[in-house]
């Protein structure tokens, strides 16, 4: 069934749109407060399944000065419906993670720092303890670098597809989280705020183990018993960190 355009809905579904906007805006202003970016590099995007849009960032535009006005929607065709500046450069690679992870609900590219080392190294983020096993069930993977072929027909879209190509056979939802080979990182969540959360967590997590690997270089990953542990009491139905609801 193809996207409801904007201009055929309701008042009500206008509304929830505008909200939509309104998160796009305070989680691509965390990217700055948070210390994960620097200058304009990185951007968040949140979608509204239901009408078939995401908000994004526009591109260039300083975190600071963003307002739910400025924030550019596209439908699931990639056609810009609504927003007067253009999209951040990345659209495309955001557009084909939701095409193919129909569980998330935001996605989050930055540059912070440690991340990219590992990114730019072409190496995984290993699990080696408990505070990366809380938020990423195992390693974080990296994908692929593109083609030359790639990069000049399509470099985000294609972007996107290595990435989707890297997470066959992986769980996006328990592995919310990517380096691409020489660029940097992605993430996703259950919305635009949970996907820079796993940013903030997969910068942490890859500080740590570059100063664990400072200390030891050899040091193994976490044994599996724990790894599990500490993923299944905050994820899934039996997950039992944090405070019941109801």
């Amino acid at each position: 069934m193809p996207p409801v355009p904007v201009r055929d809905l309701d008042s009500d579904e206008m509304s929830m749109l505008e909200e939509l906007k309104a998160t796009v805006v305070e989680a691509n202003k965390l990217l700055e407060t948070s210390g994960l970016v620097k200058l304009t590099w990185g951007n968040v995007s949140a979608i509204d399944r239901e009408r078939g849009v995401f908000g994004i960032k526009p591109s260039g535009v300083p975190y600071s000065q963003l307002t739910p006005a400025d924030i550019v929607l596209v439908d699931l065709d990639g056609n810009q419906v609504e927003g007067s500046l253009s999209p951040s450069s990345d659209t495309k690679t955001h557009l084909e993670l939701y095409r193919a992870f129909d569980k998330i609900g935001g996605v989050t590219h930055t540059h912070s720092v440690h991340a990219t080392m590992f990114a730019q190294a072409g190496r995984e983020i290993p699990c080696l303890g408990t505070t990366h096993a809380d938020h990423f069930n195992g390693p974080v993977p990296v994908c692929r670098a593109l083609t030359p072929e790639e990069v000049a027909e399509d470099y985000e879209g294609n972007t996107g597809k290595a990435i989707v190509e890297r997470f066959a056979g992986l769980d996006p939802v328990a592995m919310p989280a990517v380096l691409q080979l020489h660029h940097a990182p992605f993430t996703w969540g259950k919305n635009a705020m949970d996907s820079v959360k796993n940013s903030i967590a997969l910068e942490s997590c890859a500080e740590m183990a570059l100063g664990t690997f400072h200390l030891q270089a050899d040091v193994a990953a976490i044994p599996s018993h724990l790894l599990n542990k500490h993923y299944e009491r905050k994820h899934g139905p039996n997950a039992y960190y944090g405070q019941r609801k109801g």
